[in-house]
């Protein structure tokens, strides 16, 4: 589900087990430094469970990259 008009508690629960690094995939990131990019950060919801995957898949480290970010209660 779109993550758009959620309260950070509902994105949260939206994106839990959500992502899953396939075991056949698993060999690529265990062990390693992971770029983890996404295009605008709100509350971190998603970030944070897609790192939690990679991070279970293994990966040593992993950083986010992301090109924009909403700052609640700024209307600019």
């Amino acid at each position: 589900r779109p993550q758009v008009g959620l309260n950070a508690r509902q994105r949260q629960v939206n994106v839990r087990n959500v992502f899953v690094v396939p075991d056949d995939r698993q060999i690529m990131v265990a062990g390693r430094r992971v770029l983890l990019v996404d295009d605008v950060l709100t509350t971190g919801a998603t970030v944070n469970a897609a790192a939690r995957a990679l991070k279970k898949a293994g990966a040593s480290h992993v950083d986010v990259l992301t090109f924009s970010r909403i700052v609640p209660g700024h209307s600019d």
